[in-house]
């Protein structure tokens, strides 16, 4: 295998996990949602915990994005 298609290939491979970040922020999304309308009074309660679980998925996906251009422009 040529190393330019190993480097294409391992960056598709790292940029997969950018799809799991967007199954995860909206299955939290979903799921605050469906919380806070079966219970409006503890919605405002549960808003760090959804902010929190955001950031976390939403930097899963920009750590694989990272090691993804670092294999496409740095290797």
């Amino acid at each position: 295998m040529e190393p330019e298609a190993a480097k294409l290939i391992g960056a598709g491979l790292a940029s997969i996990a950018l799809g799991g970040a967007g199954i995860g922020i909206g299955h939290i999304f979903g799921s605050y949602l469906n919380g806070a309308l079966r219970n409006p009074g503890a919605a405002q309660g549960q808003f760090a915990n959804l902010l929190l679980g955001f950031a976390l998925a939403e930097a899963t996906g920009l750590f694989a994005l990272v090691i993804a251009l670092i294999i496409l422009f740095v290797f």
